[in-house]
This record gives structure tokens, sequence and C-alpha cells, in this order.
């Protein structure tokens, strides 16, 4: 991680005061979701979007949180053994995460991930997995880094236990 992680960095709900019109990850589908669809989806409770807030107020990235559910025979045979056999498992959605172009290469993608699986993991609701759609493959590739699985049919469809996740906080 750079140095510049060690600056005071702060998480919080994505609100009003955010400007979101200069966000630039390189991702159009990610840049154009939060500078016009986020705030909407937070209205209506589609989506839980948090934004990572530099000293100077600045927006240096985001993710959603979501809840969601998985079809139990999409996941491979090991992670599901000892789960009952309903016909969906509770998942947590991480919908989206990017970090803005100009701040990218310092650790905030791994903040933001850690942050994300923390809320995650600190939720009072019942959930088996924190599930991704990677949405190319340097994102595939950045996942599989943080121990994500692959689904085994739908590579870009990652997920990474619950259990495994409360291991990263204790």
């Amino acid at each position: 991680m750079g140095d510049d992680i060690g600056e005071a960095l702060r998480v919080e709900i994505l609100g009003a005061q955010h400007d979101r019109s200069a966000f630039e990850s390189g991702v159009e589908p990610l840049d154009r979701y939060f500078r016009i669809q986020a705030g909407q989806d937070a209205r209506k409770n589609m989506a839980a979007p948090f934004v990572l807030v530099l000293s100077d107020g600045t927006v240096a990235g985001y993710y959603t949180l979501s809840s969601s559910a998985v079809n139990l025979g999409e996941l491979p045979e090991k992670a599901v053994r000892k789960l009952p056999r309903y016909p969906l498992v509770p998942a947590t959605l991480l919908g989206r995460l990017a970090v803005d172009r100009r701040h990218q290469g310092k650790g905030y993608g791994r903040f933001l991930l850690a942050d994300a699986l923390f809320r995650a993991v600190s939720s009072q609701i019942a959930s088996f997995a924190v599930v991704v759609d990677a949405k190319d493959e340097n994102a595939r590739r950045f996942y599989e880094r943080e121990s994500f699985l692959p689904f085994p049919d739908q590579p870009m469809k990652l997920f990474r236990p619950m259990a495994d996740i409360e291991q990263l906080f204790k």
C-alpha cells in the first residue's frame, strides 16, 4: 500500500454532500452508475452506497452493498456440504467497487473491500457469503487475490464465505 493510506480516510454512507460529478474510475458503467444512479438506489433501498472520503472531502472511491440470494446449485459442492438444502441461500452482494483513477495504486481498493467485508460480517442479517460479479478480468484477478472463489460455471461471479471473512476480523 502507498504512503497515502495513512492519511485520514473515512468511509461514509453516500449523501448529498458528496460530489460525484468528477468521479472517473476508467470503467464507464461504474462511473455512470455512481454519478447518476447511486443516489436513487440508496433512496429506494436497492443498494447501500458507501464512499471513501479523503481529508479534503474528495471522494476517492465507492462500493455498494445489498441483500441477495444464491442458488445453492450454483456453488461448489465443497462450499455447501454442511448447509441445509434450501434452494436459495442468503448472501450479501458487493454490487460495485471503484476507485477514482487519480487515486488508483494507493491501496484504496483493498481498503474499500476490507470496509465492505467488515460491514457485511458485522451485520445482524444472516448471510452465507459475500458475492461479487467481476466487471472484467482485472476485477476478477483482484477478487481472487483477496480469497474470493469463482462459481464453478460462472468464472466472473465470485464469493467469499462469511465464515472465512469472520476469521479476518478476529
